[in-house]
């Protein structure tokens, strides 16, 4: 299927987008707020979702996807952050006969959650960072801290925005930690799943940009350091990052193409 008129979500702002394609004329576009009025811009469709909460506006996915069907577009983009990040926004959104711009639900459902993207990773060898579960069990939190060192981080499995993220140095800290991160963890993100990880001191925080296709192709456009954050937010970005040297700039894009290849659904042909 090859999607001429694309709906494009995101908060307060009208988006158009015209595809590259020469009987693509109407580009359209939702306007995601709650405003109550409807707004018309040169060259696409404006559509109010109404509410007056977010809940009842652009996170509302029923009104979305009718949206859709009123401004007769054949595909979504889900624009970033809210309903970017949930499966279950991609898999109604296939379920309603559109075109989904971007990850597979099973792709999101993976990387989405830090468990589960780290057992991707270390199945494509790509190397993680030590870690263990967090359970009820204060002895075993304790032992499985120990094993791996501390200073560690306690960290939400969903979620991310350095929300549900603490560093522990002490046993004592861990003991009040792992409270705290699963009740911010559940409040932010409504999975109160927690695990420990090895923390580094003084990291530098390296990301990858990875496109993959409908057909099993990958490509890595290159990096962006991360590194000036202020609460595991990050402030600025930069590319390419100042610290890599060389060797490690041709690493990167094969161990992140290789973490892509393993997670399920990236690989999935669409129609």
């Amino acid at each position: 299927m090859n999607p001429e008129h694309c709906l494009i979500e995101r908060e307060g702002h009208v988006l158009t987008i015209t595809l590259n394609r020469p009987e693509a004329k109407n580009a359209l576009a939702a306007w995601l707020s709650w405003c109550s009025t409807c707004s018309r811009s040169s060259n696409g469709d404006a559509v109010a979702l109404g509410g007056r909460t977010s809940a009842e506006s652009y996170l509302d996915i029923d009104k979305i996807l009718d949206a859709a069907r009123e401004t007769g577009a054949d595909a979504v983009h889900p624009g970033y952050g809210f309903l970017a990040e949930r499966a279950g926004f991609a898999r109604s959104v296939e379920e309603a006969g559109l075109t989904f711009v971007g990850p597979t639900p099973e792709a999101i459902d993976a990387m989405g959650d830090k468990i589960r993207a780290r057992q991707a990773a270390e199945k494509a060898g790509v190397p993680v960072l030590p870690s263990a579960p967090v359970s009820t069990d204060e002895g075993a939190n304790r032992a499985a801290a120990e094993t791996l060192g501390f200073p560690v981080l306690v960290k939400a499995a969903a979620g991310g925005g350095g929300k549900g993220m603490r560093r522990v140095r002490t046993d004592a800290d861990l003991v009040s930690a792992w409270p705290l991160v699963r009740g911010e963890a559940h409040a932010a993100f409504g999975d109160d799943r927690v695990y420990v990880e090895r923390a580094i001191e003084e990291p530098r925080h390296i990301e990858a940009q990875i496109v993959a296709d409908a057909h099993g192709r990958i490509v890595c456009l290159g990096e962006r350091e991360c590194s000036v954050q202020r609460r595991h937010q990050k402030l600025l970005e930069e590319t390419p990052s100042p610290a890599l040297d060389d060797r490690q700039r041709a690493a990167n894009p094969r161990a992140n193409s290789a973490s892509s290849r393993a997670t399920p659904g990236v690989a999935r042909t669409r129609a």
